[in-house]
This record gives structure tokens, C-alpha cells and sequence, in this order.
């Protein structure tokens, strides 16, 4: 072993390589620059391929890109031993150098051979194009369904819970209502006898007398029919409201019908009442109805009056934000002592009209702050807000948007800084449902 050792690293057995060059300075160079510069490129493709190799650790094929670098180092040996030889005869050391390279690039051609099929196997460029474009649909579609599933959860839960209050309160109303006009002739009819009492008994007995002074008897007459119209006039107004509230909810329409939508809108708006009155140093938001004569409309009804109901809550939130110091147009805008601008006539228009024979448009008009271009082009993302966390699940708008979707509409949003907010749903007459 250490005859062999000795022969392979002696070099007195044989003339350098040099002399084969006749040792011209020229032709000496030209080797060693040229192989010295195959060398370095051949250690720095290695460098490269186990620093890619090492970053990705998901690539294919690690093995056969580590030995093509062992290979390739190797083959940067053999130019050094080139250059080496020119003056050291090293030549048993440079054929073993040669042979294990000789062994390791056959060892990858033949590692290499199973792996071509399965390397074009592999997907194209387009291909993987087209993959995540389909994988991008398949997200958007996902998003899509998580959105309506949380809009009917929304919905459903919305709807029982309007139709329980409804029917709560319905039962005691009827009551009141169905006997205050019993009570109220009940109550005339005593008056009328007391009355003829006092005409055939005009003389009463003292405690009588004191008992009537002490009651105001006088009074009470004159005022309990007032107390049981305004009972009257109460219990009428919750019937309204019930009746709104059962409009809105719609649990009974689950299916397209033929419906009047102002009365959908009106039903919004009285459950809405409270939100629209001023509250401390907020004032009262008006609310200006130009209603078109439009034509009964074939839609799913507790869906868009989810939709109305979404546009005048955010209409409403704008117009409350503009009260504590959003810039606005200068029709809008006073004064005050601090320089803060402030919306002193926050409004909501809503407007409807027939646009042609199969085409209705309802308009949700605000005066408030606005949005900018980036907000505006963002506004029907799911689970986009502006609004701060925990006050929004960014999912109103997207609702809102495919529902108008589903009734082969569309809903814009006309806006810019300072010039408020407009929605518009425009859905068709006629439903294809129907035919």
C-alpha cells in the first residue's frame, strides 16, 4: 500500500509537462490561463447549485443536482492537475484524478437515465400558468360560498329572530287593540249614566260630592277618551311595525315573487326609524324619498331587503362619521369655532325609477364624507372594512353584491372624496324564473 501510495504521488519518473510545450512562455500561459479560468467556472456552478439546493428545500431531484456539483468539482480538479503537471509529472495521481471522475459522471449519467421520464413529466410553464388560474377561480369560488353560506346563517337567523318578535308582540297588540274599542264604549256608556244620574239626583249626598272633587271627576271625563285614543293610536302604530317587520323578514317567500320593492324600502326604513333620529350631538338624518312609479319587480324579497337594509346602515355610519369631522363639500360644511368641519344636513336620497321596458334602479344617495379611489375599487372585497375592528366583518358590501348578482342586476358605487356616496342596484322587471 505505501509502494503504491509512493508511486503515485512520485514524480521522478517522468519529465514535466512543460517540456512538451518546448517551455514557450506563450504557449504555457495559454494552458494555465485557460485552464485556470475552466477551473474556477467549475467550482462555482457547484457553489450555486448546493446554495439552490439548500434554499429550496421542496425541489425534486435533490440527489441528481448534488452529484452533477461532485461531478463538476472533479472536472475543476483535472484542470488544476493540468496546470499542476506542467512542472510536477504527477502523472499517476492526474489518471486517478480522471478515473473517479470517470466514475462519478458514469455513476450520474446512469442515475440520470430513470429520472428523464419523470422529469418530463413534470408540468410547463403554461401549464402551471393554467393551474393556478384554476387554482384562483377554485379560491374566489370558495371565498364566493363562505360568503353566501355566512349571508343565509345571517339571514335565516335574522329572519327567526324578526319573525319571533313579531309574533310576540302581535299577540298582546291584537289584544289591546281588539278591546280598546270595547273599553272605550264600556266607558261612554258609564258616563252616559253617570250623567243621568246627576240629572235626576241633582242634589248628591256629601261623600258623594267629596269623592267627585277628590277624583276630578270632571277632568277624568273629559280626558280618559283622550288616554284611550292615544292607546288606540299606539297599538296602530306597533301593528305597523309588526307588520314591517314581518315584510322584512320574509320567511314566507323564499322563492321569487312579484313585489311592490317601496314597500320593502318603507319597512327598511321604519326599522331603521331609531338609527335616523339625532342622539346628542348628532342631528337627525333626513331621509328624501323620490319614488318613481315603478312596476311590481320579480326578486327573492328578504334578500334585497337585506341589501337596502346594508346600503342606508352604511349610509348611516357615513353620515355619523362626517358629524365628528370628515372634510366635505363646501355646500355642506360650517364653521365652527375650532375650524372643524363638520355636516350640520346629513341626508340620505333615495331615488327609483323605470330605466327602460325590463330595467328598475334604486339610488342610495349619501352626503357624507366619501370614499377614495383605493376604498372604492375595494368596497365589494369580502371581508374588506374600513370601519375598526370589531365594528364590521367586511361582508356587507359583498353580500350585498351578490345578491344583486343572483337577480341578473348590477350594483355600482358612484363616489369621490368631499362629494358623498351613491349606490346604485339596478335588477330587471322580469325574472327568467318565471317563464
Amino acid at each position: 500500500m505505501l509502494e503504491l501510495l509512493q508511486k503515485i504521488f512520485t514524480d521522478s519518473l517522468f519529465i514535466p509537462h512543460g517540456h512538451c510545450y518546448l517551455w514557450k512562455t506563450g504557449l504555457v500561459w495559454l494552458h494555465i490561463i485557460s485552464d485556470s479560468l475552466i477551473a474556477l467556472a467549475y467550482f462555482s456552478i457547484p457553489i450555486a447549485l448546493f446554495y439552490f439546493v439548500r434554499k429550496r428545500e421542496d425541489l425534486p431531484f435533490k440527489s441528481i443536482l448534488l452529484l452533477f456539483g461532485a461531478f463538476i468539482i472533479f472536472c475543476g480538479i483535472t484542470h488544476v492537475m493540468e496546470i499542476w503537471t506542467l512542472w510536477h509529472p504527477t502523472y499517476w495521481l492526474s489518471g486517478f484524478i480522471k478515473a473517479l471522475t470517470a466514475l462519478i459522471s458514469v455513476y450520474t449519467a446512469f442515475t440520470l437515465v430513470p429520472i428523464i421520464p419523470q422529469a418530463l413529466a413534470l408540468p410547463s410553464p403554461a401549464q402551471l400558468e393554467a393551474a393556478n388560474s384554476q387554482l384562483k377561480l377554485t379560491l374566489k369560488d370558495l371565498a364566493d360560498t363562505q360568503t353566501q353560506l355566512i349571508q343565509t346563517e345571517k339571514m335565516s337567523s335574522l329572519g327567526q329572530l324578526v319573525a319571533g318578535i313579531a309574533h310576540e308582540i302581535n299577540n298582546p297588540v291584537s289584544f289591546i287593540y281588539g278591546n280598546i274599542t270595547i273599553a272605550n264604549e264600556y266607558t261612554e256608556n258609564l258616563f252616559k249614566l253617570i250623567s243621568l244620574y246627576q240629572e235626576c239626583y241633582p242634589q248628591t249626598l256629601s261623600k258623594i260630592q267629596i269623592l267627585t272633587e277628590t277624583i276630578e271627576f270632571d277632568f277624568v271625563r273629559e280626558d280618559l277618551p283622550k288616554i284611550l285614543s292615544s292607546i288606540k293610536i299606539g297599538a296602530e302604530r306597533i301593528c305597523e311595525i309588526v307588520l314591517s317587520l314581518r315584510n322584512f323578514s320574509r320567511l314566507d317567500e323564499a322563492e321569487i315573487k312579484r313585489v311592490d320593492l317601496h314597500e320593502g324600502i318603507n319597512s327598511t326604513l321604519l326599522i331603521l326609524g331609531n338609527q335616523l333620529k339625532g342622539q346628542g350631538k348628532h342631528p337627525d338624518i333626513e331621509v328624501i324619498k323620490q319614488y318613481g312609479e315603478l312596476p311590481q319587480v320579480d326578486c327573492y324579497p328578504g334578500q334585497l331587503n337585506q341589501v337596502f337594509l346594508n346600503l342606508l346602515t352604511n349610509a348611516i355610519d357615513t353620515l355619523r362619521e362626517s358629524i365628528i369631522g370628515c372634510p366635505l363639500p363646501e355646500s355642506n360644511i360650517i364653521t365652527t369655532g375650532n375650524k372643524q368641519s363638520t355636516n350640520h344636513n346629513p341626508q340620505i336620497r333615495i331615488v327609483t325609477e323605470v330605466l327602460d321596458s325590463n330595467q328598475v334602479m334604486i339610488r342610495v344617495i349619501d352626503n357624507g364624507c366619501g370614499m377614495t379611489e383605493k376604498v372604492k375599487q375595494k368596497v365589494f372585497d369580502p371581508f374588506f372594512t374600513t370601519k375598526p375592528v370589531g365594528s364590521g366583518t367586511g361582508l356587507g358590501m359583498s353580500i350585498c353584491y351578490q345578491i344583486v348578482d343572483k337577480h341578473g342586476g348590477q350594483l355600482n358605487c358612484i363616489t369621490q372624496p368631499l362629494q358623498g356616496t351613491e349606490f346604485q342596484i339596478q335588477i330587471p322587471i322580469r325574472s327568467k324564473s318565471f317563464f
